[in-house]
């Protein structure tokens, strides 16, 4: 039987999930939690094959929850679901430790076919995200820039889209300011802007706010 926590803030989502899960005979959903905090305590107790994690769960962001988990739980699989841009959020989430990434917008039965994947150590990505991967059509030339950019970076890009400063970046991601600025000329180089301007406008491009 394969063991799922269910990582969400929305209950109406934990529930839709749940009876999606559990309509397979070979896997059920242990628990599930509203938070960060709530998800890193239930860890301490229980000891599922994987973990759905929503991107934007309260209290730390999923990016930066999937590098804890592995470094404190690297037994547990995590499948990262989100509403957000399935392009930008796949390779970062993936490359910070997620085992797969599926779009809310997805199939309901790729939720099975996931985690079943996923509980079994393999990648779990979407066919058409594969696809979009593979080949660059002149519609999504933005999002090239993309592949350049590092979790961590993407993750401080995200933060400077929403309006942050840098200390409420660098506190947000437990980094001092000075690791904040230097994140951010290094995101203008790589997306070829001189100023914060039009560093936000290349964000925009990618989907990030």
């Amino acid at each position: 039987m394969i063991k799922v926590l269910i990582a969400d803030n929305h209950p109406i989502v934990r529930l839709g999930i749940k009876q999606v899960i559990e309509s397979g005979t070979d896997m059920e959903v242990i628990a599930d939690v509203a938070t960060t905090g709530e998800l890193f305590e239930v860890l301490e107790k229980v000891t599922p094959d994987v973990v759905m994690l929503e991107m934007d769960i309260p209290e730390i962001n999923g990016i930066a929850t999937l590098r804890k988990m592995k470094q404190d739980f690297p037994n547990v699989k995590t499948l990262m679901y989100s509403g957000q841009s399935e392009d930008v959020y796949a390779l970062s989430t993936i490359r910070a430790g997620a085992f797969g990434y599926l779009s809310k917008t997805a199939d309901l039965d790729y939720i099975i076919s996931a985690v079943r994947k996923v509980s079994e150590g393999n990648m779990f990505i979407t066919n058409e995200l594969a696809q979009r991967l593979a080949f660059d059509e002149g519609t999504q030339k933005p999002r090239r820039f993309f592949r350049k950019l590092s979790s961590r970076e993407v993750e401080v890009l995200k933060l400077l889209a929403s309006g942050k400063r840098n200390k409420e970046v660098a506190e947000g991601l437990n980094l001092n300011e000075k690791t904040v600025s230097t994140y951010k000329a290094r995101l203008m180089k790589k997306l070829n802007v001189d100023n914060l301007v039009d560093l936000l406008q290349q964000a925009k491009a990618l989907e990030l706010y």
